[in-house]
Formats: C-alpha cells, sequence, structure tokens
C-alpha cells in the first residue's frame, strides 16, 4: 500500500466513484470500511494479499462458519482489489469462487488471464486475410474483459461514446435505464486508439457510426448484432478446444 495514500482514502476514492457513475451505495458498500479498519488493526503494510482478504472475510460475528456468506463478503473487497490494482499493481485479486459462490447465485465461468489471453490471440487469427474483422473481435472481447461491460453495451457503443482523451466509455440505455460514464485504464485506451486507426483504413470515421463494426461486404460499417458477436465467440471457443 502506498505510504502517501492510505487504504481508507482509496476506498473513499473508490465509493466516490462510484457515486460519480451513478450506483447507489448500498448497505454491503460499508463493508469495505470495515475492511479496512481490519488492515489497520493488524498493522499491515505493504500490497493487499488474498490472505488477508480471505481472513477479513471469515470475522462475520453473525454468520461465522457459512461459506455462502464469506463469499458475499469476499466479493465486495474484490471489485475494489480490482479497482486498486490501477494504482497499486503488486494488488491480488481474490478467485471468484474462493469459497464457493454466494448463497443463491449460480456461478458463473470466470476467465482466466491466461484463458483471455488465448482469446484474444485466437482473434487476431480470424479471417479473411486483410479484414478488419480481427481488430474488432480482439477488440470487442478485451473491452469486455478490461472493463466488465456486458457484450450488449460494447455492441451498442457509438464512436462518439469512446472519449479516448478522457479516457472514457459512455453506456447509454443501460438495464436501469440509464446512462453512465466508465473510466479506462491506459492501456486499454492504447488499445482502442489502435483499432480505430485500423478501422480508418476500412471506412470513414463518423461520429454517429458503431465503434465496433461488421466487417463483411454490405455489412461493412454497420453495427454488429448480439448474435452474430456470440456466434464468433462460440467458433473461437470451438478452435481453442474449450468445452
Amino acid at each position: 500500500m502506498s505510504a502517501r495514500i492510505s487504504l481508507q482514502q482509496r476506498v473513499d476514492d473508490y465509493l466516490a466513484e462510484r457515486r460519480r457513475l451513478g450506483f447507489r451505495l448500498r448497505s454491503r458498500d460499508t463493508l469495505l470500511a470495515s475492511f479496512a479498519r481490519f488492515v489497520a488493526d493488524r498493522q499491515h503494510s505493504g500490497p493487499l494479499t488474498v490472505e488477508l482478504m480471505t481472513d477479513w472475510a471469515r470475522q462475520d460475528k453473525w454468520h461465522r462458519g457459512t461459506p455462502g456468506t464469506w463469499a458475499a463478503r469476499l466479493a465486495r473487497v474484490r471489485h475494489f482489489a480490482r479497482y486498486l490494482k490501477q494504482f497499486e499493481p503488486r494488488t491480488e485479486v481474490p478467485e471468484e469462487l474462493a469459497f464457493g459462490p454466494e448463497r443463491g447465485r449460480v456461478a458463473p465461468h470466470i476467465f482466466q488471464d491466461g484463458e483471455i489471453i488465448d482469446l484474444l490471440a485466437a482473434a487476431r487469427r480470424l479471417g479473411p486475410k486483410g479484414s478488419i474483422r480481427p481488430a474488432v473481435y480482439e477488440t470487442l472481447f478485451g473491452l469486455m474483459a478490461s472493463t466488465g461491460m456486458r457484450i450488449s453495451e460494447a455492441l451498442h457503443l457509438r464512436d462518439s461514446d469512446v472519449d479516448l482523451k478522457r479516457g472514457l466509455l459512455t453506456i447509454r440505455q443501460t438495464k436501469f435505464a440509464k446512462s453512465r460514464q466508465l473510466p479506462i485504464h491506459p492501456s486499454t485506451v492504447a488499445a482502442l486508439a489502435g483499432y480505430r486507426e485500423q478501422r480508418a483504413r476500412h471506412v470513414a470515421r463518423d461520429a454517429d457510426m458503431p465503434f465496433l463494426i461488421g466487417s463483411r461486404g454490405r455489412r461493412l460499417g454497420q453495427p454488429i448484432g448480439d448474435r452474430q458477436a456470440h456466434r464468433v465467440f462460440n467458433e473461437l471457443r470451438d478452435s481453442l478446444g474449450w468445452v
């Protein structure tokens, strides 16, 4: 942990950022203040570790011995750890199923870093040669992996929604019928800028055009449908031998 910025300040900044993006803070978000106090009481110095987070998750005095509750507590600090890793790169992020799934939830498949690398490499090998298609799908899946966006949100981005100067994406008409802004990491900004340069070799840029475009025939420059994106993902999954 940086000596200049306390963990509690990082928590405050994280919660303030969530408020700015339109999230309503819930009682479970206050658990992060409890986590910060736990770390301070331990007199921990240096990067946050998975061991520290799991120890804290087990400290729920009302539900001792219930892994489902531990999983719910760990989920809160996991999201924060991902945020913190942008500023403290040595921060560890616990695995999604360290205590099993949260109560009442079906555990989704969480792609590991190696799987994401393999998926993006497979996307770069897509044909036809010389088309924008490989760059489109590498960008789509990379954007989802780096930001946590849903596939529908990524596909509905307009070019004007991608502000690389400020490092912000505007997500319009979310599932709550609201728009929100999503900060992106400098490495993501660089990747999106590279994609935009490649796209410019195939179609002229227009502020109202889809950011991610169709690549074949009359579909060149047009929006990509959810079904098409899922079909390409399944194609890549098969090529990688994933079940």
